[in-house]
């Protein structure tokens, strides 16, 4: 059984990955500003020293589209060259970080970049958009009063459980480190209108969908499909089982 530490620990994906990690026997410790053991701030490193004293992998999920990634990401690799002990940090990253000149996909690629820079035993594994990601997005929308709700034309996701990369995080989270390992992406491909109405079906709502054009080199990008990785389908559940599950646990909003 292993140190880990876990960034993010109590996030969509770091929780399950905590959850796995412990039902396996490993002594977890989860980062957290709040935290009562290891209060950590990522921002500027307090705390890091103490909560990475002895670890022998980092599994990193934190994660923000404020920005900030690269500073948390360098605090990070530093402390674990002070620990001394670290012989892997497990990345969770985003297919098309590398093709895709979206703002938030361009940090992510520059701390895969500075983790295969560190000298340090490296996993990344890039996965395709969460279930959840979409959902969120269609929450946000559909809050906004205007009929039909607008999303952006031509652009296809492959959305994928965070379940699912939650196992293969936990799968990876071993004192020997794997490198860039297989892209890992959900079962199927849509265009986002297409979950759009899939969305608003679910959710018992009369809304329709607008397909809107956009501009500018990331929504090439993404109409080009550099975020989507059809040959490493490797995800079984599927947005409609997402959905099903999702209206399981809430009741419909009406619309």
């Amino acid at each position: 059984m292993s140190t880990i530490l876990v960034t993010g620990g109590t996030g969509n994906l770091g929780g399950p990955v905590v959850t796995r990690l412990r039902a396996a026997g490993h002594d977890v410790r989860v980062l957290s500003r709040r935290a009562k053991d290891y209060p950590v701030d990522l921002r500027d490193g307090s705390g890091l020293d103490a909560a990475m004293a002895g670890v022998e992998v980092v599994v990193h999920c934190a994660s923000t589209p404020r920005g900030g990634d690269d500073v948390a990401a360098g605090h990070l690799i530093e402390a674990a060259r002070r620990a001394g002990t670290v012989t892997n940090i497990v990345y969770i990253s985003i297919v098309g970080v590398d093709v895709v000149p979206f703002g938030y996909y361009t940090v992510k690629y520059q701390v895969e970049r500075m983790l295969e820079a560190s000298g340090l035993g490296v996993t990344i594994l890039r996965t395709t958009q969460f279930h959840d990601l979409v959902a969120m997005l269609m929450d946000a929308l559909v809050k906004v009063p205007a009929v039909p709700v607008p999303l952006p034309k031509g652009v296809r996701v492959q959305p994928v459980s965070v379940e699912e990369v939650a196992d293969r995080m936990a799968e990876l989270a071993v004192p020997a480190p794997a490198g860039r390992v297989t892209d890992m992406g959900g079962p199927e491909i849509h265009t986002l209108v297409e979950l759009g109405r899939a969305y608003l079906a679910a959710a018992g709502s009369r809304r329709r969908v607008f397909a809107l054009p956009l501009a500018g080199k990331a929504y090439a990008a993404f109409r080009r499909g550099g975020n989507l990785a059809p040959s490493h389908a490797s995800g079984k559940g599927t947005f409609a089982q997402f959905l099903a599950a999702r209206a399981a646990k809430a009741p419909a909003a009406g619309g």
